[in-house]
């Protein structure tokens, strides 16, 4: 998103409010969410608990494990409940944007997506799969965290690659 100075400039030179959201994007991304959590005994049981007394799906989950504490990275098949979900909980989040990937279907699929990023030099600072098929189709795909996500999204789809949006994982 680009804005000029005048932008932030409200009434007195000071900073306005009326920013567009990221809700607004228009690339093809997922959200995920990083959930903190005390690194004790049945702490991810109660997350996911959370999730399977809804309709809404844990499309993917990871856990990076520390001594004290755990982050936990979900995306939710519903972005929007999702929040609801642990905003009700009062647990600690905050969110990014992945780039989710059609594995393609030739004999080295992850070859070819890793290839595709280093061709565009985007760096891939994780990736993990989904654990449930995606789209219509129910494609198996590959969530993953890059740099400069935008032009990284324009870069693999310039390439022919399938990315999923939200709505995929809905559906």
């Amino acid at each position: 998103m680009s804005f000029g100075i005048e932008d932030l400039e409200g009434e007195g030179g000071g900073v306005g409010v009326g920013f567009e959201t990221m809700r607004g994007r228009d690339w093809p991304s997922v959200r995920q969410f990083n959930v903190f959590l005390a690194n004790r005994m049945g702490a991810l049981l109660d997350l996911v608990r959370r999730f399977e007394m809804t309709d809404v799906r844990v499309v993917s989950l990871t856990v990076v494990e520390t001594a004290d504490c755990a982050i936990i990275r979900l995306v939710p098949s519903d972005y929007e409940r999702a929040f609801e979900i642990l905003t009700a909980a009062k647990l600690p989040f905050t969110e990014s944007d992945l780039m989710v990937v059609k594995i393609p279907d030739n004999d080295q699929p992850l070859l070819t997506i890793t290839k595709a990023f280093l061709a565009g030099e985007y760096n891939i600072h994780y990736m993990y799969p989904l654990l449930i098929g995606v789209g219509p189709m129910g494609s198996t795909a590959v969530a993953i965290h890059v740099d400069s996500f935008e032009a990284a999204a324009a870069h693999m789809q310039d390439l022919g690659f399938t990315l999923f949006t939200e709505s995929d994982l809905r559906d």
